[in-house]
């Protein structure tokens, strides 16, 4: 059985499956570990779908590296 991305729980160790969604609740969980300005977008969705992150914490820290600021 896949993991439910509607529903969670999720922390920086939930590995991605090929069932991975942008659903509210992993919105929920970057804009905790990114901040308020955490946003999708298409490069970084695709980036997300190219099998590359291994974990929520691997999606997280790219989303912090492509938006540093400084």
């Amino acid at each position: 059985m896949s993991f439910n991305w509607h529903s969670g729980p999720f922390s920086r160790s939930t590995p991605l499956d090929d069932q991975y969604r942008n659903t509210q609740k992993v919105r929920q969980f970057l804009t905790a570990e990114c901040g308020d300005g955490f946003k999708f977008d298409r490069p970084f969705m695709a980036w997300i779908k190219s099998g590359v992150p291994a974990t929520m914490g691997d999606v997280a820290d790219e989303w912090l590296r492509r938006n540093r600021r400084g």
